[in-house]
C-alpha cells in the first residue's frame, strides 16, 4: 500500500510540470519502512519554480497518517551540498540542505518513482564520504542540540537521539548505513528501554518514564558528540 501511495503522489506531483524526477530515500529505500510508524523520505528534482500553494495542496492530500516529507532540489544546484532547498515536513515548508546521509541513502539504496535513477543525479559515496557525512551531522545539529537539554522534554526526541547516535557511531566505525530498527539494538539504552523502543517501532503505544529516558538519551548525545574531538 505504501508503494502505491508514493506512486500516486508521484503522479500528482509530476502533473505540476517542473518536477523531472522523484526519488525514494530513508527507510522505504533501505527496506526498514513500517507503515504508520516510519516517515516517507522523498527527494524531487525540479527544473524550474514550483507553485508552493499547489505543492502544499498535493501534500495535504497525502499527509494524514503518512508522515510524508519531500525535499525539492533545484536541478542546477543538486551537486552543491551547502545549498538549502524547499522541504515539506510536518505540514509546512522549511529550507534545508539535502544532507550527506540522505545523499548516501539515495545512491546506495534509493530508487526513482519516475525519472532518472539516483546515481545519474548524484555521485557515488565512498565509505569515507559517508563517514564524513555522519560526522558533519553529529558536529552540526547534534552538537547544537546537546547544549539544549530542554529539547528532551519531548519524548520523541529521546527516541530519535538514541537511534541517531547509534547510527552515527556505526557509520563512523564501519562506513555503512544502519537502519533505525537495527540501531535500536546498538543503542546506548538499557535493555528495558530497548524493549520499549522496539515496541514503539512496531507501532505499539508504549510509554517510557519521561525524565529518566530523557536523561539517558541526552547523556548519550553528549558522549557521542564529545567523542568526535
Amino acid at each position: 500500500m505504501t508503494t502505491l501511495t508514493v506512486e500516486e503522489f508521484g503522479r500528482r506531483l509530476r502533473s505540476l510540470g517542473p518536477v523531472s524526477d522523484l526519488l525514494v530515500a530513508g527507510s522505504l529505500a533501505t527496506g526498514d519502512h513500517i507503515p504508520g510508524v516510519s516517515d516517507l523520505d522523498l527527494v524531487a528534482i525540479v527544473t524550474g519554480p514550483v507553485d508552493p500553494a499547489a505543492v502544499a495542496e498535493i501534500h495535504g492530500t497525502f499527509d494524514e497518517g503518512l508522515k510524508l516529507g519531500c525535499v525539492y532540489v533545484d536541478e542546477r544546484t543538486r551537486l552543491d551540498v551547502e545549498v538549502k532547498h524547499p522541504t515539506w515536513t510536518h505540514g509546512l515548508f522549511v529550507q534545508r540542505i539535502l544532507s550527506g546521509v540522505t545523499r548516501a541513502e539515495l545512491v546506495r539504496h534509493g530508487y526513482a518513482v519516475f525519472g532518472r535513477p539516483p546515481l545519474e543525479l548524484f555521485p557515488p559515496m565512498s565509505d569515507d564520504d559517508l563517514r564524513a557525512a555522519a560526522r558533519a551531522e553529529l558536529a552540526d545539529y547534534w552538537s547544537w542540540a546537546a547544549r539544549r537539554p530542554r529539547l528532551w522534554r519531548d519524548p520523541a526526541m529521546a527516541d530519535l537521539s538514541l537511534t541517531s547516535m547509534a547510527r552515527g557511531r556505526h557509520t563512523l566505525a564501519h562506513g555503512s548505513l544502519l537502519t533505525k530498527s537495527a540501531a535500536i539494538e546498538e543503542s546506548a539504552a538499557p535493555e528495558w528501554l530497548r524493549a520499549q523502543l522496539r515496541a514503539r517501532r512496531r507501532g505499539e503505544p508504549v510509554v517510557s518514564p519521561r525524565w529518566r529516558t530523557a536523561l539517558i538519551a541526552w547523556r548519550d548525545v553528549r558522549r557521542t558528540v564529545a567523542s568526535l574531538s
